[in-house]
């Protein structure tokens, strides 16, 4: 992302960290996807900031990794580091695709810490298409064929987002990480884990998810031991970008109605 859109942010830097961090009340922090910007949740910071919550947006180290540590693990725990060094005793974690991997992969590590976890075209059981369809990647209009395919409606794959994709697939040093991350999400299959992990879990689908189909959705509600599943329509990957009104008003009542 570059500086530009950071600044809009206004971003915190501190030791190792960089976040966005609104509001207070409990802490709901907020995983970004493999290709995901930070702004891509500006509904859900500024929803929940002012519904009694504190919302921290961190920038994930998906590139700035040594290769060896590219690797959800590595990920799961600098979040766990994160948290320590922001002083949390408990917090909700929302993620998407790739965050919600990060996310469940971190709940398994440290449940204590996890007081509700909220996936959303999470990554984790299924990761057909997280490394793979880079062969044209010098052209510019297959890559915009493949953002928009993560949404139903394929206008919410502004320029913007289009570029962004471009230019990560077309940097080599980014496009090596991009594939060790889908191979690391292949080795850190979630599904035998799942069972044990008895945290409140929300778990918000696009019924028109072509990255994570919807039988996904159903397999994590099925393996997870206390977890609702939410259905929206005519929707794809990112829920929060393309319905945001109708994804903040489930995740708000399922929060209001599990007292987190």
């Amino acid at each position: 992302m570059d500086e530009l859109r950071l600044m809009r942010y206004s971003l915190k830097k501190e030791k190792d960290y960089s976040y966005i961090e609104v509001g207070e009340g409990t802490p709901i922090i907020v995983l970004h996807g493999l290709m995901g910007g930070l702004s891509n949740f500006e509904a859900v910071k500024s929803f929940f900031s002012v519904n009694g919550y504190k919302v921290i947006i961190p920038e994930l180290p998906i590139y700035s990794m040594s290769l060896l540590k590219t690797n959800v693990k590595t990920f799961a725990n600098y979040l766990h580091d994160f948290i320590e060094f922001k002083g949390f005793d408990e917090v909700i974690l929302l993620g998407n695709s790739l965050g919600g991997h990060i996310g469940l992969y971190h709940t398994k590590l440290y449940p204590e810490k996890v007081k509700g976890l909220v996936i959303t075209g999470s990554s984790g059981l299924y990761e057909s298409a997280m490394g793979g369809g880079y062969t044209k990647r010098s052209d510019y209009e297959v890559m915009k064929k493949k953002a928009q395919e993560v949404f139903y409606d394929p206008e919410v794959a502004t320029k913007e987002i289009v570029d962004e994709v471009y230019a990560t697939v077309n940097d080599r040093n980014k496009l090596v990480k991009t594939v060790a991350i889908a191979k690391s999400a292949i080795r850190h299959n979630m599904a035998s884990d799942l069972p044990n992990m008895n945290i409140p879990t929300c778990i918000i689908w696009g019924k028109n998810d072509n990255v994570t189909p919807p039988e996904v959705a159903e397999e994590f509600q099925k393996l997870l031991p206390d977890a609702d599943l939410f259905w929206i329509d005519k929707c794809g990957h990112a829920a929060m970008m393309e319905h945001p009104d109708e994804f903040n008003r489930i995740l708000h009542e399922w929060l209001i109605k599990r007292e987190l």
